[in-house]
């Protein structure tokens, strides 16, 4: 009697997947690395704590030995320090690792695809197929002309005996228009964003590699541009995000939003948006003669009328802002309904948990549909 095979589910133990003593150690790294803002030496401190207590190494590989495979490998170099002593930073290699670690991290769950553009709704030029077919129109691209599709056409309406392929003959398939999108994610790191015994930048500044090496990654023709904000507005590059730390800053939104409109006017793309994560009320604006007006007393009228007005004016220039509130106070969720409303945008609270899904998810979202 023959065996026969049946389907079914076979439950084992669960078996780690392999890794290597240095893998092991680095993935612990390029976390301690990222939330020591980039410190080599505070972030070996701690590994060499979590290796006392946890047993990460033995007498075959330790803490030192790593850090020789860390300098072999290209992601530590020698540098001399502020106070002039020798030492050891992290190279644009490890920023890159870091980058994609939080992209797996956020975006674990993400499908792979072929290209790597988003794909709206309408149909036109482009090079994502949608798998359907319509007659040909002057102008269309040749690439675009199906040669079977156009072959049988002109056999069923000419013949086998009398073939001949005449323009009325010629099919086309029909392609998605890939829209291209530019970014501007705003980062609070005015000094609330450290305070209550939360550590809140480390999660946004997560969310702001994973987005970056997406975008860099998945979609080469959108463009993302970060700056954070505290009592002013600046931009930093992607590769400094690692080392990105909030400071005795209050928090001038009004700033930030207009460097944002300012980076977008310059963006020839069509859709636009700025994401904005912030956990605190505004309380800062800069005057024209360069003083600073600041009131951290609750939500200063003047102050949010300028706010205001920054969303209008986004509105006015389809600029979509998309706010992340990770704040939940009352009298903060009603100001940013208003701002929101202001701008006819959106708005999320959440706390530092499910941040980087939801700002993907509407990345996604918008990347989807055309922003007029």
């Amino acid at each position: 009697m023959k065996n026969e095979f049946k389907k079914g589910f076979y439950f084992k133990t669960y078996e780690a997947p392999f890794q290597s003593p240095f893998d092991k150690l680095f993935t612990i790294f390029k976390e301690l690395i990222t939330h020591t803002s980039g410190d080599f030496d505070e972030a070996i401190n701690w590994l060499r704590e979590l290796d006392k207590e946890y047993k990460l190494t033995d007498e075959n590989y330790t803490i030192d030995d790593f850090i020789e495979d860390l300098k072999k490998k290209g992601y530590i170099r020698d540098e001399v320090k502020d106070d002039g002593s020798s030492g050891f930073g992290i190279t644009a290699k490890t920023e890159r690792a870091i980058r994609q670690q939080a992209l797996d991290q956020i975006f674990g769950n993400l499908k792979k695809s072929g290209s790597g553009n988003h794909k709206t709704k309408y149909a036109g030029s482009g090079d994502e197929h949608t798998g359907e077919f319509r007659e040909y129109n002057f102008g269309d691209s040749l690439e675009r002309i199906s040669l079977t599709e156009s072959l049988r056409n002109a056999q069923v309406n000419n013949g086998v005996e009398s073939f001949m392929l005449t323009e009325n003959d010629l099919i086309v398939e029909d392609a998605q228009y890939k829209a291209q999108m530019s970014t501007v994610l705003m980062i609070d790191i005015s000094h609330s964003m450290i305070l209550y015994g939360e550590d809140r930048i480390t999660p946004a500044k997560k969310v702001a590699m994973a987005l970056a090496e997406l975008i860099t990654t998945r979609y080469p023709k959108d463009t993302l541009d970060i700056l954070v904000f505290g009592n002013d507005a600046w931009t930093i590059p992607i590769k400094d995000l690692p080392y990105l730390q909030v400071g005795p800053y209050h928090t001038n939104t009004v700033a930030g939003l207009q460097l944002a409109m300012d980076i977008l006017r310059r963006k020839r793309n069509t859709n636009k948006q700025i994401f904005m994560i912030t956990d605190g009320k505004p309380s800062c604006v800069r005057e024209r003669d360069g003083s600073y007006y600041m009131n951290s007393n609750g939500l200063d009228e003047y102050i949010v009328d300028k706010c205001y007005t920054q969303a209008q004016q986004a509105r006015k220039l389809h600029i979509p802002i998309t706010t992340f509130m990770i704040a939940r106070d009352p009298y903060l969720q009603r100001f940013v309904n208003q701002f929101t409303e202001a701008n006819q945008g959106k708005a999320f609270y959440t706390g530092i948990k499910g941040l980087g899904e939801m700002i993907f998810e509407d990345y996604e979202a918008n990347r989807k549909k055309r922003i007029k």
